[in-house]
């Protein structure tokens, strides 16, 4: 080996050793973001703000109930026991009305003022409940008579008439407990059965078992019909969710997860469900929150993602 060959081997050793060096350091850092870029892609990020916006519920998953149920249908109709047909004590002429059909009143408020016959004093009528007036046949100058002056109804509580066929009958039971689904709108209700009627209709075959629902918010209009679902049994599980939750993803059926960094798909296996909840057999643990109602709004970011990194 010559005095240049001396000098050269050192140098091509070298820079064989810093560029060896390099190229790791650059296959380390790619490999580092790829997996960073995995991280993420494997999160949908929300704010609250778009939380809110996407009507985006969360609960958290724990014990429950699955619900052995009758299907059946009803109509909703007003709470005979809560109507008042309100008439003059005394035969009389009417002085003053103070309602007409469609106002709220309460209990002991003045509706007329009558003059009796006999005695040519004046004397009010009052409300003896909260409601609406519904009917109105009271007008200055005319007499009383022998008719109702007014109806007076509380909505506050209605009654759904659920029909049974013969063949459902001898499932029904008082106390039961039903829950109620508007046909014409997403409300729903629950109340128990408080009658079951001891004849059945020869129109229809069917037999009604009332139920008493609670109508505070005054959603349940008298006359509209409603699907209606009789708990007949329930059977505790250890993990339950919303069957709103379940969403199916490339053939796995999966809910989102909240995280600390943000939402992640994860894939479940059901048991048994009632259709508004489902038992979890694998894939998830007591505690955890998950999206409950509009998981499609994550379903639908996640295929945006996927078409944005399939470009």
């Amino acid at each position: 080996m010559n005095i240049n060959d001396a000098i050269k081997t050192p140098i091509i050793n070298a820079i064989f050793t810093f560029t060896l060096c390099f190229t790791s350091a650059v296959a380390l850092a790619e490999n580092d973001h790829g997996a960073e870029e995995e991280h993420e892609e494997g999160h949908i990020e929300l704010t609250q703000e778009q939380i809110k916006h996407a009507g985006i519920s969360l609960s958290q998953v724990g014990p429950g109930n699955i619900r052995e149920t009758l299907p059946v249908y009803g109509v909703i109709k007003n709470n005979a026991e809560q109507v008042q047909s309100v008439s003059a004590r005394f035969d009389g002429v009417i002085r003053s009305v103070n309602k007409k059909i469609g106002d709220h009143v309460a209990k002991g408020e003045l509706l007329v003022t009558v003059e009796a016959n006999e005695s040519l004093k004046n004397y009010s009528v009052l409300s003896t409940l909260n409601g609406v007036i519904t009917q109105r046949n009271a007008n200055i100058g005319e007499q009383t008579a022998d008719r109702a002056l007014f109806v007076v109804e509380d909505f506050s509580t209605v009654w759904v008439d659920l029909s049974l066929f013969p063949k459902d009958v001898a499932k029904a039971a008082l106390g039961q407990t039903v829950r109620i689904k508007s046909a014409n709108n997403p409300a729903t209700g629950e109340g128990k059965i408080i009658y079951i009627s001891p004849q059945g209709n020869s129109t229809n075959q069917a037999t009604t078992a009332r139920v008493l629902l609670n109508n505070a918010d005054n959603q349940w209009k008298p006359g509209l019909f409603v699907n209606a679902e009789i708990t007949l049994s329930e059977v505790a599980a250890s993990t339950v969710i919303q069957s709103e939750a379940v969403q199916l993803v490339e053939g796995e059926t999966v809910i989102f997860i909240q995280g600390e960094e943000g939402f992640e798909p994860r894939s479940i296996t059901l048991g048994r469900t009632d259709g508004e909840t489902s038992e979890v057999l694998s894939g998830l643990n007591a505690g955890e929150t998950y999206v409950a109602t509009n998981s499609f709004v994550l379903k639908s970011e996640m295929g945006k993602e996927d078409a944005e990194h399939g470009h």
